[in-house]
Formats: structure tokens, sequence, C-alpha cells
């Protein structure tokens, strides 16, 4: 089915936990992520995107409500059924290796790969893929640390791919690219959720992309997180709301902001 629920988050609350108390950050959330959607989280700095995908995610637990990942509790899972069901590109730098581009990718097979990491010839068939969607395939020899910032940031949305996991979130992919590669960047994604039927979720700051691409958007504010079609809120006013600015106003002719 088309639009198979794959992750469901009910009245969830985010935030942080200490021995003395509970800090909210969000709460009250309930969202939706299902089969063949691109869908872009939104919402000024510091309001809590990161930890919103976190939870998601199962890195960080739920102050109150339920994430069920296939209908079940994604805290129950354990990390191999995780592995082969979401993959995350956080935002993190890699870590120092001499890995290629190839080697980069086929870490998303370690899921699928026996105890010693030996690639099957389906893993191998599999990483390929990844790279062909992604475009990537010339690079496959090169180490990852004589690549571009945008080459690197293909590769690990293909090694999310060779993962081979029905849902896709990555945290601000677009960071640190130029126009060119940002615009490149999410064309691939949008290509992947039609081509793939995945799901993907992204965070990102360029809203008017956003608003441009995805098929449903997530917008956070101080009092609010809801999900809806980019075109429902453009007809409810809603991205008015995002920036506590008068200088910064949304047209919704044009559907994208302007400074004033």
């Amino acid at each position: 089915m088309k639009n198979e629920i794959i992750l469901q988050a009910s009245k969830i609350s985010i935030g942080y936990t200490s021995k003395k108390h509970n800090t909210v950050i969000a709460s009250d959330i309930d969202l939706s992520l299902k089969k063949g959607k691109l869908i872009s989280l939104i919402g000024a700095n510091g309001i809590g995107k990161s930890t919103l995908l976190r939870t998601i995610t199962g890195i960080q637990k739920t102050i109150s409500g339920t994430v069920l990942l296939n209908q079940v509790n994604i805290h129950e899972l354990d990390a191999l059924t995780l592995a082969k069901n979401l993959s995350v590109v956080l935002t993190e730098k890699l870590p120092p290796s001499n890995l290629t581009v190839f080697e980069l990718i086929a870490l998303g097979r370690q899921p699928y790969t026996n105890w010693i990491g030996k690639l099957t010839a389906e893993d191998i068939t599999k990483v390929n893929e990844a790279m062909e969607l992604t475009q990537i395939t010339h690079l496959a020899d090169k180490k990852h640390f004589e690549i571009s910032d945008g080459q690197l940031q293909k590769v690990l949305i293909a090694r999310a791919l060779a993962q081979d996991t029905p849902l896709i979130i990555l945290d601000e992919p677009t960071t640190h690219l130029d126009l060119l590669h940002k615009v490149s960047l999410f064309k691939l994604l949008k290509k992947l959720t039609k081509e793939t039927d995945k799901c993907i979720l992204f965070s990102t700051h360029d809203i008017d992309m956003a608003i441009q691409l995805s098929d449903e958007m997530i917008i956070m504010t101080p009092k609010t997180v809801i999900q809806d079609e980019p075109c429902n809120f453009i007809a409810k006013g809603s991205f008015s709301r995002l920036f506590n600015d008068e200088h910064i106003v949304f047209d919704p002719e044009k559907g994208k902001f302007i400074i004033v």
C-alpha cells in the first residue's frame, strides 16, 4: 500500500530526563511517516528538531507517549531489527579512517553480513545499486576524505540506501552545502522516495526549497508540532507564525519568505 504507515508517534513529549526532573521541549506530538513520502522538518534554531529526530529514532527515550516502528514500540526492538527497518544519517563528523567510498557505503550492509562482516554477492549488488541511485559510482575507489562535502553527503545517503530500510532519517543533510549542491541533494531525495518507495524524513533550514519539494512537512514552533502538506500550511498561514520577526514575512502567493 502506498500510504502504509512505517512509523507512528502518538502523544509524545520530548526533552531530557535527569534524576530530579524532566525538561520538556515539546509535548503532545502526533506524527505519521508513510511509505513513498518525502517529509521535511522545519523550525527556528534551537527549537528541538534534533531532539525530535533522536527521540523518534529510539536514540533518546520519550518523556511520555509512544513511538511505533512497524507497529512495535521502538524501545522493544533489538538493535539488529532496528537496523533493518530504520537508517539514520546524523550531522556528526566521520571518525578518521582510510575507507574508500565503496567501503564506507558497504558499512550499511552490517545488519545483513555474517559475524566476519564478509560481503555476499547480494551485499555488493545493494552497494552498487545505492551508488547508481545517488550517481556516485565514479567515486567508488576514492578515499572518503578526498571528496567534497556535497559528494560525502551523497555517500552517506548511499550508505543509508544500502542498509535497505523502509525509513531513512537525515539531520540537516544540506548544512555546509552551496546552493547548487543543496538543490541537487533535495532533488535526489525526492527522486529516491519515488523510485524506492521509501519514506525519507529530513530536518532543514532551507524552508523555501522544502516547501517546493516536500510531500509533507512537520513544523515546530514553541507551542506546537504539526504535520501537513505544504499547500495546507500555506492556506492556513502557518509559515507566517514560524519566525517571531516583523522583518521576515511569508508571501503565500509566491510560496516563499521575503525580507521587508
